[in-house]
């Protein structure tokens, strides 16, 4: 399979959990906007994670894996609840 479908497959299944969560409950409340910044935020540190994986060949390639993480969730954070303010 493609890296890029790959990706996107990984994305639509971690989004299916919020999906699948907003029929049972009305804590979970996501709307279009919800779904597409998410899913582009999920799909942009695949992409980042697998140009490290296939570009770096050191060990410190787990550190920069780590940086990415990291940078994602500070983002998805922010966005959700906005710890910086």
């Amino acid at each position: 399979m493609n890296r890029f479908v790959r990706i996107l497959f990984i994305v639509v299944l971690i989004l299916l959990v919020p999906l699948v969560a907003m029929q049972f409950t009305e804590e979970v409340n996501w709307g279009f906007g919800d779904f597409f910044l998410a899913g582009w935020l999920l799909f942009l540190a695949g992409v980042s994670i697998d140009f490290v994986l296939r570009m770096v060949e050191s060990k410190r390639r787990w550190l920069y894996i780590l940086i990415v993480v990291f940078v994602w969730l500070l983002v998805w954070v922010e966005l959700a609840v906005g710890i910086l303010d």
